[in-house]
């Protein structure tokens, strides 16, 4: 097996991984909403953790397939604020003691890895803007 072929087939593998922690990070959102209290407030935040906490999968799968390099980096960039947007929703559901902060932990600090890794993939898909033109 060639160098560049080997290669291509991890960066797969690492995309797929990554789409089915997002898909296992939006169930666990869809779970996460519906634990919420059912008062305005609660009802509030669960409609809108819910779209921006769900939102990050599919996107990814749309970048996945971009039809050029503006539009993966553009997605990717949905991603990224979709992702931004639910942290700051687990932090205010933590906040607000709306649910127990140790139930929400894991859930935040997955939070805070996604947003790492697809702001260090938006650095390099934009510093890799030149190759692809």
């Amino acid at each position: 097996m060639r160098q560049g072929t080997a290669t291509a087939l991890e960066t797969e593998s690492q995309a797929d991984t990554l789409e089915e922690r997002l898909i296992d990070f939006a169930v666990r959102i869809i779970k996460l909403s519906a634990s919420l209290p059912q008062t305005s407030a609660g009802r509030h935040i669960s409609g809108q953790i819910l779209r921006s906490g769900t939102s990050p999968a599919p996107n990814y799968g749309e970048a996945r397939g971009a039809e050029s390099h503006a539009d993966f980096v553009h997605k990717l960039r949905i991603v990224l604020k979709e992702l931004n947007e639910t942290s700051i929703w687990l932090r205010i559901i933590e906040r607000s003691e709306l649910i127990k902060s140790q139930l929400l932990s894991d859930i935040i600090q997955e939070t805070g890895e996604l947003c790492r890794i697809f702001a260090t993939s938006l650095r390099t898909a934009k510093a890799r803007k030149g190759i692809y033109k």
